[in-house]
């Protein structure tokens, strides 16, 4: 049994609640109250938009992480996040972990920002206009479990992972390396998924650029 630490425990929380709240609590709620009104505004606008399109907020690069599109997409993040985030926690601390989560989640932000602005920059002025006054956006942890990922398996390459499909043993390096390659075959590629595949490359190399500063600076690793 993993043992949870205290801020992996927290973020569960948290994501649980907010997921919770926007999907069953507040829509039978009275929609004439200021706090309601605002929470239910949270579920629009903590949404991660295009900084060109008047939807954009600078406070979505965080609050975005928070939210998610169904139960099976808050599932597997906050499973990957229990699995892995309390090894790093135990290793690093509260603190150097939450710092860790959230630059990695700021990574896929980053990252998922660079692929609206290439695909802005290669659409006609027609078709610029349509992007921009209407509400494209990205949600979930998927970034920053990427970067839990990551720091794992540079952390623990040796870590024998059992997989679901087919359950069989693997490193946690090769598991990071597959899932990785993966990412990018699917981010690169031309596949209408639905799945902000290059906010999850930008988690893993934002993890990894992390752990590699740290280990060049004899920090926590």
């Amino acid at each position: 049994m993993i043992r949870l630490t205290e801020t992996v425990k927290h973020l569960l929380i948290i994501n649980v609640i907010v997921f919770v709240a926007g999907a069953f609590i507040l829509p039978g709620l009275p929609a004439d109250n200021a706090v309601f009104d605002f929470l239910r505004r949270f579920q629009d606008e903590g949404a991660l938009y295009y900084p060109g399109s008047k939807y954009f907020s600078w406070y979505q690069l965080i609050t975005h992480m928070f939210l998610h599109g169904n139960l099976s997409h808050l599932f597997f993040n906050m499973f990957a996040l229990y699995m892995f985030g309390s090894a790093l926690e135990s290793r690093w601390g509260q603190k150097r972990f939450l710092i860790f989560y959230f630059f990695a989640g700021l990574g896929g932000a980053i990252f998922q920002i660079i692929s609206w602005q290439v695909g802005f920059m290669n659409m006609s002025p027609i078709e610029q206009q349509y992007f921009l006054n209407t509400p494209f956006r990205v949600i979930g942890a998927s970034g920053a479990v990427f970067g839990v990922l990551a720091g794992f398996g540079m952390l623990y390459p040796n870590a024998e992972l059992m997989l679901l499909f087919p359950p069989i043993p693997i490193k946690a390096k090769y598991f990071v390396a597959i899932y990785a390659m993966l990412e990018i075959f699917l981010g690169i590629g031309n596949f209408n998924t639905g799945v902000a595949h290059l906010a999850h490359i930008g988690g893993l190399v934002f993890g990894i650029l992390l752990v590699l500063y740290w280990r060049k600076t004899n920090r926590y690793v």
